[in-house]
């Protein structure tokens, strides 16, 4: 075809212009069906049948869409278990297990005695295509991960039957294929057992630890990103070196990394975005480009075969699920979750189905004969239609139920978290503190600050601030939330932090903590300790001494009547959502009384979170914590300001004792919300006049000085 005299070809051949419509295909698709009303999954499998071979013949299905095909599903399996709620499946297994039975058992009678009594098919063949309706692929995700749902409890359920049932249907089709090539013998199920529990164990047990000590070592994004990916395909390839399909290495690696991961991290929304931007679309399109439309007019054998296999493949994943909530007592809605995520069939079928077409019986005739690989084809495509729809229309249904849930609760307290920013060195940590403690959902809420000093005002200090600020917004953006950055100009940093605090209606501050330059230095130090006289609002100050994300337990010291101040709930709920988006286990030490307001608050509002607890009557006995925190632990001491309720004069203790027993410890100093107007009085360290303690500090400071020049 000549056009304006350039030569087009089809099938179009140029990597350029395939790539080209190909993104044209990820960017429009979506545009369009969202107007329709319909799953933009959908979108990209109809543009695969009119771009393919078997539609206007635009491209072919070439070695590209292979490669990014395969990265696409491994992609799909990786994000179901880095997403999954692992202390939710937990609780969950059981029923998980349940589902994974049925949704594997069903299907296999269902398929052996339709393909026996319907398609007049042998038992092999029977028994493979049976297989073939147990698999089932979660093409459907994107939809639940873009709704925020993906830790619901049918969602857990899904992927965790999903997981078993796919593994017995590859097992099934690795036997089949040993048969036929003469590979069954005694040590057959040996050596597949043997290589099997090998692989997982190596993913088990060394692939955690290697991504805690690379995430350690190493802050630089591309080179943890790049990372995860390297960790996703070796986890898939040891898998298919041990006999299995690597999808599942995928879903284990994702599983084992997944307390590393945050959901609300920078290094998540890059994951998520390549994916779900790039791969995950062109596995779909891929999908699309093999579907033949033309054998649902072809009428005879193969329209038969087509619409027995889908029948029976639809029916025999609905059934599991009504089963399911039958037993468990579920609601509808999480019925048709569980349904929409389990009905789709591509990955493992067109496997089963390639490798059964390849497998002859006799000379010349194929154990899955033409009909069927075209029947799978057409199942394939209306299985993933079917699969979109239930589970946008669920999604949608849940997600307006939770938020008319929210509208009834009463009015909360704006959530601002203030983030005064000056050592560069602690910028990213402190950020994606905020960001593990922030209200879930929120796109905002976060205030990076840069207060210079009048005193001290320079064209150097001022580009330097403002340096400052646009690192922590482009971490902050990283995870997908904005940062509103603040220059402000004032008589000291304290007086900056605290007008801020006012004029932005902050909820609480993140500091780090600041280092002893000289003898004379408090703990704390001068900033922190006029913070607390300056405002009543919540105060973290902050030693970080590696990533947040490889942090394993958190340790939480709490006074005796901890429980009295006004801002207890607020803090419990900041640790909570810490130990949830990290995945690690939270382990109070209180006393008796306090212990019951923490357990009736964590088992109401964060069921699903790791926690322990531990009766610590006597605040003395807080040393007693040093055989508890270990490298990679975080110790949180809440504390609280002199002159309240659960002010102790052992606090007075605490400078010398986090130096001496924590020093190698990450460490948190927590002072929560307390009513009255902001006190004159310092923190717990030195109950002396802020003014007074500015006169002593300056001679105490002239003498140190004075001593070491002599």
């Amino acid at each position: 075809m000549n056009l304006f005299g350039f030569e087009l070809h089809f099938p179009v051949t140029d990597p350029t212009w395939i790539f080209l419509l190909v993104l044209i295909i990820i960017l429009f698709a979506p545009i369009l069906l969202s107007r329709l009303r319909i799953p933009h999954i959908i979108g990209m499998i109809i543009a695969g049948i009119i771009i393919g071979e078997h539609g206007f013949n635009i491209l072919e299905r070439d070695s590209s869409f292979e490669l990014f095909g395969k990265v696409g599903l491994y992609y799909i399996m990786f994000l179901a278990g880095l997403e999954m709620d692992l202390e939710g499946f937990k609780k969950n297994r059981v029923k998980a297990l349940v589902f994974g039975v049925l949704t594997f058992m069903i299907p296999m009678i269902l398929g052996i005695w339709s393909s026996i009594s319907l398609l007049d098919y042998g038992l092999t063949t029977s028994v493979l295509l049976a297989s073939m309706y147990a698999s089932h692929t979660l093409i459907a995700y994107p939809i639940v991960n873009r709704y925020g749902l993906s830790r619901l409890r049918s969602v857990s359920i899904t992927v965790g039957g999903t997981a078993l049932t796919v593994a017995w249907a590859l097992l099934a089709l690795a036997v089949i294929s040993g048969m036929y090539k003469g590979e069954i013998g005694h040590l057959f199920w040996i050596m597949l057992t043997v290589k099997v529990v090998l692989v997982c164990f190596l993913i088990i047990y060394f692939f955690p630890r290697i991504g805690r000590w690379f995430f350690r070592k190493y802050e630089d994004s591309i080179m943890q990103f790049i990372f995860v990916l390297v960790m996703v395909f070796l986890g898939g390839g040891l898998l298919e070196l041990a006999g299995m399909e690597g999808i599942l290495g995928a879903f284990m690696v994702g599983l084992v990394l997944n307390r590393l991961i945050p959901n609300i991290s920078p290094l998540m929304n890059r994951l998520e975005f390549v994916g779900n931007a790039l791969f995950i679309p062109y596995f779909l399109i891929g999908v699309g480009m093999i579907i033949d439309l033309r054998v649902l007019f072809t009428g005879g054998t193969t329209l038969k075969v087509a619409a027995v296999m889908t029948v029976v493949a639809t029916f025999s994943k609905w059934l599991p699920t009504w089963l399911t909530q039958k037993i468990f007592h579920m609601q509808t809605s999480e019925r048709a979750m569980m349904f929409g995520l389990s009905n789709a069939q591509a990955a493992a079928t067109l496997a089963a189905v390639l490798v059964g077409n390849k497998i002859e019986i006799a000379p010349g005739t194929p154990l899955l004969n033409d009909d069927v690989l075209n029947g799978t084809v057409v199942m394939i495509l209306f299985t993933c239609i079917i699969s979109s729809i239930v589970t946008e229309h669920a999604a949608r249904k849940i997600a307006v139920r939770d938020n008319s849930g929210d509208l009834e609760e009463k009015p909360r307290e704006e959530e601002n978290i203030l983030i005064p920013i000056a050592n560069p060195e602690t910028i990213e940590n402190l950020v994606n503190m905020a960001l593990i403690m922030k209200e879930p959902g929120r796109k905002d809420g976060l205030i990076a600050l840069s207060v210079i000093n009048d005193s001290n005002v320079s064209n150097a200090r001022l580009v330097q601030g403002k340096r400052y600020l646009e690192r922590s917004a482009m971490v902050a953006a990283a995870a997908d939330v904005s940062v509103n950055t603040v220059t402000r100009y004032d008589l000291n940093v304290a007086s900056g932090i605290i007008h801020t605090m006012k004029e932005y209606n902050a909820s609480e501050v993140i500091i780090g903590l600041h280092r002893k330059v000289t003898l004379v230095d408090s703990f704390l130090g001068t900033l922190a300790e006029n913070l607390l006289k300056g405002t009543h609002k919540q105060i973290m100050i902050v030693k970080c001494l590696m990533p947040v994300n490889t942090l394993r337990r958190i340790i939480v010291a709490v006074p005796p009547k901890g429980e009295y101040e006004a801002g207890f709930f607020k803090w419990v709920e900041r640790l909570c959502r810490m130990g949830i988006q990290l995945g690690c286990r939270v382990h109070f030490y209180a006393h008796p009384d306090t212990l019951g307001y923490l357990k009736g608050y964590i088992s109401h509002k964060h069921k699903g979170m790791r926690r322990e607890f531990t009766e610590l009557e006597d605040w003395n006995d807080l040393l007693l914590l040093t055989r508890q925190v270990h490298f990679d632990h975080l110790l949180v001491i809440v504390s609280a300001r002199r002159g309240f309720i659960s002010y102790d004069s052992s606090f007075e203790r605490l400078s010398s004792q986090i130096t001496k027993y924590f020093n190698n410890n990450s460490l948190m100093v927590l002072y929560p919300d307390q009513y009255g107007d902001p006190q004159e009085t310092v923190s717990f360290l030195e109950p002396v006049h802020h003014n007074e303690s500015q006169h002593y500090n300056n001679i105490g400071k002239w003498f140190y000085k004075w001593f070491r020049k002599n």
